[in-house]
């Protein structure tokens, strides 16, 4: 999209969490990328091996600056939950002085900068930190074992500098209304909402063909990095107990715990090339969402490939799977409910139309978020 002749003018940065896995995230930091092609990006932290991947060949070429974190040793790097009382710091290291106009992808820190008074800063809001505000109770129950007086009182630090870091952005965007109720809840703050764009493979075309001339095939999928609060041992006890054939894409601390979990009937995959990706998407029967996301990029990434979802009722992906029409919704996340929505899935395997999901999928375009964001950029109130 072609920028003003006023934008012209601005000298514009990115700034982004982390470049360390693949994600929904990663994905809004790319469309952002594409719309400010000169803008640099700053980041916390980012994987020398593989920020480049994350990318992509088109993107891996622009400017990267990170913050003091990245000089500490390699060891000490791979270690996250060490570095989180640093996060903060290293938010507010970030030398942003020459620039006229800041977009952060935020799913945690990056909207604390501290900027020059007549710098805008544009927050796009992924989520408020779940471990820190709705999730801090049973974070502490299932990651502390030992030190935990300690650890709340950390928790407790982090969640005053996350409110009052929420305040310094000019404007809040939220990535679904669910985003902007938790915003409003937790920041006291409004947020317009801009749903994120997913991108397109060139060649989604024959990923469609290849479901059109050889149909489904027999497994269901996953794609999510292997966190506990995704929910992944839940399908994969559900799959365990019905001999169903279940493909995991994704990479986590996790993935150990969920491996011995497994059965014969699942395969993990690691992180897999977008090609990969979409291959293994296309041939699937359903792809299974059980977690409470913010919004759920893979959904839209689902319908694209014209793969129904079968999804919990609950978070932002209620915002773009419509019940009985693009997928099956169930109530809580626990395997009879499971089991039982992948059973009326069965039952009405034949009913989802493909082309509406097409068309559902691409609603979720790099063009409307462009618009919508540049309009929101555009009315920003300068301070």
């Amino acid at each position: 999209m072609a920028e003003t002749h006023q934008e012209k003018k601005k000298k514009i940065a990115i700034v982004h969490d982390f470049l360390l896995y693949p994600g929904g995230a990663e994905s809004v930091l790319r469309s952002l990328m594409h719309l400010y092609p000169d803008a640099p990006v700053f980041v916390l932290l980012y994987d020398e091996n593989r920020y480049k991947k994350i990318l992509g060949d088109e993107l891996s070429g622009r400017e990267i600056h990170a913050s003091f974190l990245q000089r500490l040793p390699a060891f000490l790097k791979k270690r996250h939950k060490f570095l989180l009382p640093l996060y903060a710091p290293a938010t507010e290291s970030l030398d942003l002085r020459e620039y006229d106009l800041v977009i952060s992808s935020s799913g945690a820190w990056s909207k604390g900068l501290v900027t020059r008074l007549y710098t805008d800063h544009i927050a796009y809001i992924h989520s408020p930190m779940r471990y820190i505000w709705d999730e801090n109770e049973r974070y502490m129950q299932r990651a502390v074992k030992r030190g935990r007086f300690f650890a709340r009182q950390l928790l407790s630090y982090i969640r005053v500098w996350d409110y009052q870091a929420a305040q310094r952005p000019d404007r809040l965007i939220a990535n679904s209304l669910y985003t902007a109720d938790r915003i409003k809840k937790y920041y006291r703050r409004e947020a317009d909402v801009v749903y994120p764009a997913v991108s397109v493979p060139r060649d989604i075309a024959q990923y469609r063909d290849l479901r059109t001339m050889q149909g489904a095939g027999d497994y269901f999928v996953i794609i999510a990095r292997l966190v506990n609060y995704k929910n992944i041992h839940i399908a994969i006890d559900v799959c365990n107990k019905l001999s169903l054939p279940l493909q995991i894409i994704g990479e986590g601390p996790y993935r150990k715990t969920l491996e011995k979990r497994a059965g014969k009937t699942i395969t993990f995959l690691g992180w897999c090339t977008e090609e990969e990706k979409w291959r293994i998407l296309a041939g699937a029967r359903a792809f299974l969402f059980p977690a409470t996301e913010d919004f759920g990029i893979v959904c839209v990434e689902s319908l694209l490939a014209g793969v129904p979802v079968i999804m919990l009722d609950k978070g932002g992906a209620r915002e773009i799977i419509q019940k009985n029409i693009h997928g099956i919704h169930f109530k809580e996340p626990t395997e009879e409910v499971l089991a039982d929505s992948i059973r009326r899935f069965m039952e009405k395997e034949a009913v989802f139309d493909r082309q509406v999901l097409y068309d559902r999928g691409e609603y979720f375009s790099q063009k409307r978020f462009a618009t919508e964001l540049q309009k929101n950029i555009t009315n920003v109130d300068v301070r």
